[in-house]
């Protein structure tokens, strides 16, 4: 059990240094203009059409770094700064969302996958906590309702891990498109792509934290039951 929290506590250091990281770079590079004088909805625009995609709009959305797609309204939702900012990171940003787009265009199996897991996801996370709470004070009268809540929050887990080649399928398609359409240049191409790389990592500890969170309440089961 001692591993564990040092595990846990390690992965919460690093998650914290990721996102700390990704601050830096989203500040850094929101400095820096692509040189086009294209804006982030320009960008969002152009890759939606060169790729033939015509029926999902762009829109503005506030907060910092809440951008995203919905395929449920085929919108692609921009931050206050990256709809209107003509920087890489707007770009990077803007591209990546589209990125999104196109895989809802292509039907890409993960999106599909993760599309049908979210009603699922929602309802777990609803209620999973107090079924785990309930599931740890009821353990000797009632202990399948312990691995009920384990069962729920495994699909949170599987959730987070089917997200990390959609968001790393994004990216690629996003880097490709921003260099063969001339929107990069060989010098912030690479700023580009540490923006977008520095995003991907906080998906990836994420998943690993939700992993150690779903091997610690087995534990908890598993030492229970002997």
């Amino acid at each position: 059990m001692v591993s564990y929290w040092v595990l846990f506590i390690g992965i919460a250091v690093v998650s914290w240094l990721v996102q700390f990281n990704l601050q830096n770079k989203f500040k850094k590079y929101s400095k820096i203009a692509t040189g086009n004088g294209m804006t982030g909805r320009d960008v969002a625009l152009k890759m939606l059409h060169d790729n033939g995609i015509y029926d999902v709009q762009v829109t503005h959305t506030s907060g910092q770094l809440t951008d995203h797609y919905n395929p449920l309204t085929k919108t692609v939702n921009l931050s206050e700064g990256v709809y209107e900012s003509d920087s890489i990171m707007a770009a990077a940003v803007a591209a990546h969302e589209c990125g999104h787009a196109v895989q809802h265009a292509r039907m890409y199996a993960p999106l599909k996958m993760r599309s049908a897991l979210v009603p699922v996801v929602n309802f777990s996370s609803s209620i999973m906590m107090w079924v785990l709470l309930a599931g740890m004070l009821m353990f000797r009268s009632f202990p399948q309702l312990l691995w009920i809540g384990i069962i729920l929050f495994a699909t949170t887990t599987l959730f987070s891990f089917i997200t990390l080649p959609v968001e790393i399928n994004a990216s690629k398609r996003a880097l490709v498109w921003l260099s063969s359409s001339g929107i990069t240049n060989s010098y912030n191409h690479l700023q580009a792509e540490d923006a977008l790389r520095s995003a991907a990592y906080t998906y990836v500890v994420a998943a690993l934290g939700s992993l150690a969170t779903l091997i610690y309440y087995i534990m908890i089961a598993m030492g229970r039951r002997e």
